[in-house]
């Protein structure tokens, strides 16, 4: 055969390439695509995000949900990448969402300072808290325990400018024998003492069926370390309307602490109080550990008040100085303490209640730092 008959294939049997610069305008107008698709499922898992926290279901992250998309992204990969890579690219637009639901649901907290960048001042006949009144103090016995104690200890503490008196008449113990509180007698005692001697009164309450009662007597309503995740109890107090003393969980994050006030203000209730009281660690020379980091973040995240107890943070009496003046210099916009006539003799947590020499030389070491808010000012 002669080889002048054999066909001639255009460039020698090379199809004619496509320019880069083609080829890079199709990779412009994917990456157009990708933008707007991936754009589109982040409005999408953001909108996820704020669905999930009306719910009350504060933790976005899906583990199982994510696992799932990760093996239908491995089963449906066509190539030319291997399943490993597209896994990890899919991992960061999973986390980048998760960055944006969290990221929005705290712009929509009503917590938080982007809510509300003014602080929050509650006005509880006529005692100030928070903003820029001066620190408050709350005192008295851990446990109300009969009228005498309770009338001396108040007799006491408005003699030195308190104008708080705290007092447990529902008591949670861990065990189910100490000494469990006088229930609605000691709710009748408490808020007669304070009335006497022109103090409001703070008073824990445990359950939903006793937020109606103890709300007759109390003038602010506690919720204590144990029932920060009783979110039946919190809506229940948020829709009292009644101010409400919120207490951090001991083994609590302060993102669980902030949200378990949401439940409350999202009641419509705004005259929140937060309290931080110590978090339980390894630690076992002191009863807790006293989270100040805490303090000052939940002072630059929230409106809300932020006060400290001092008491349960170290169960020692001999640490409750140095601790308050801590809690003062972070921010603290009131101190918790509790005060007995003879803590040798009380029925609850004797060894860390001061006794009236002792609140003396509190209130005397404080003084430079705070400025009690007494009932003749």
């Amino acid at each position: 055969m002669n080889h002048n008959d054999l066909p001639v294939p255009d460039d020698a049997g090379i199809s004619s390439p496509a320019s880069i610069e083609s080829l890079r305008a199709q990779i412009d107008l994917i990456n157009d695509d990708l933008i707007r698709l991936i754009s589109r499922r982040a409005e999408l898992a953001a909108e996820i995000g704020h669905v999930k926290t009306l719910e009350g279901r504060p933790h976005h992250y899906d583990p199982a949900r994510e696992e799932r998309q990760l093996k239908y992204i491995e089963e449906v990969n066509p190539g030319p990448f291997s399943a490993a890579a597209l896994k990890s690219i899919f991992k960061e637009i999973f986390r980048a969402s998760l960055d944006l639901e969290e990221a929005n649901d705290k712009k929509q907290l009503l917590v938080s300072r982007k809510v509300q960048s003014a602080d929050t001042v509650l006005n509880i006949k006529g005692v100030r808290i928070g903003g820029d009144a001066p620190p408050i103090m709350i005192a008295g016995p851990c446990s109300i325990e009969g009228e005498e104690m309770l009338e001396a200890t108040a007799s006491f503490l408005e003699g030195k400018g308190v104008r708080i008196l705290r007092g447990g008449a529902y008591k949670p113990r861990t065990s189910p024998y100490g000494f469990q509180g006088m229930g609605i007698d000691g709710l009748i005692l408490g808020a007669g003492a304070a009335r006497e001697h022109n103090m409001l009164f703070v008073t824990e309450v445990m359950d939903t069926r006793d937020v109606e009662v103890v709300s007759e007597y109390a003038d602010i309503l506690q919720v204590g370390a144990r029932n920060m995740h009783n979110f039946a109890l919190l809506r229940e107090v948020g829709r009292s309307g009644m101010p409400v003393l919120l207490k951090r969980g001991f083994a609590a994050t302060i993102e669980e602490w902030l949200y378990a006030a949401e439940y409350i203000l999202a009641e419509g209730n705004k005259q929140v109080m937060l309290c931080e009281r110590g978090i339980r660690t390894f630690e076992k020379w002191t009863r807790n550990t006293l989270d100040l980091s805490a303090v000052a973040l939940a002072k630059q995240e929230t409106h809300l008040p932020v006060l400290v107890d001092v008491t349960h943070a170290a169960g020692r009496r001999d640490l409750l100085i140095p601790l308050a003046k801590a809690a003062l210099a972070v921010g603290a916009d009131g101190l918790h303490v509790e005060v007995h006539p003879s803590p040798a003799t009380a029925l609850s947590d004797n060894e860390q209640q001061l006794d009236f020499a002792g609140y003396e030389a509190f209130e005397t070491a404080l003084k430079p730092l705070m400025g009690v808010v007494s009932a003749k000012s």
